[in-house]
C-alpha cells in the first residue's frame, strides 16, 4: 500500500512539473506577442522564438531571401491556425486544474485526471512544434543549413554546452 502511495505522489509531482513548466512557457510567450508589417498581432513570436530573421531567433545571422521569409511566415501562420484548438484546450485544462486546487480540500483524483489530460495535449503540441521546425528547415538551402549548424555549435561552445539537448 505504501508503494502505491509513493507512485501516485511521484506521478502527480511529475505531471505537476510539466503543467507548471507549460503554463510558465505560455505565459511568457503570450506576454511577448509581436506585430508584423501588416500590423497583425502574432502571439508568442517574441525575440527568442524561431523567426525569419526580422525577429531573430532560430535564423538570426542567416541571410534569407524574401521568398524564404514569406514561406516561413506562411509556415508560422499555418502552425498558429493548426494549434489554436490545442492551445485553447490546454488553457481550459489549466483553468480546471486551478479550480480543482482551490478551497480547503485537495481532490487528488481530479487533479491527477486533469494533469493526465494536459499531458496528452502537451505531447500533441510538442509534435506540432517539431513539425513546425522541420517545415522551417525545409525552406533553407544546404549552405544555410550548414550556417545554422555552425551557429548552433558556436552557441553551445559559448554556453559551455549547458543548453545541449539530449539525443
Amino acid at each position: 500500500m505504501k508503494k502505491l502511495g509513493k507512485i501516485k505522489i511521484l506521478t502527480i509531482s511529475a505531471l505537476s512539473a510539466i503543467a507548471l513548466a507549460g503554463s510558465i512557457a505560455l505565459a511568457q510567450t503570450a506576454a511577448t506577442g509581436q506585430t508584423d508589417k501588416q500590423g497583425t498581432r502574432r502571439e508568442g513570436r517574441g525575440p527568442g522564438h524561431w523567426g525569419g530573421g526580422r525577429e531573430g531567433g532560430m535564423f538570426r545571422g542567416i541571410d534569407l531571401t524574401d521568398d524564404q521569409k514569406t514561406k516561413i511566415q506562411q509556415i508560422h501562420q499555418s502552425f498558429d491556425e493548426r494549434t489554436q484548438s490545442l492551445r485553447e484546450q490546454l488553457s481550459a485544462k489549466r483553468q480546471e486544474l486551478r479550480q480543482a486546487n482551490q478551497g480547503d480540500t485537495f481532490n487528488e483524483a481530479l487533479a491527477t485526471q486533469k494533469l493526465q489530460e494536459m499531458a496528452g495535449l502537451q505531447a500533441k503540441m510538442m509534435g506540432e512544434e517539431f513539425k513546425l521546425r522541420q517545415e522551417m528547415l525545409s525552406v533553407l538551402t544546404p549552405e544555410q543549413k550548414t550556417q545554422l549548424e555552425q551557429k548552433r555549435a558556436e552557441f553551445k561552445n559559448k554556453r559551455g554546452g549547458s543548453f545541449e539537448r539530449q539525443k
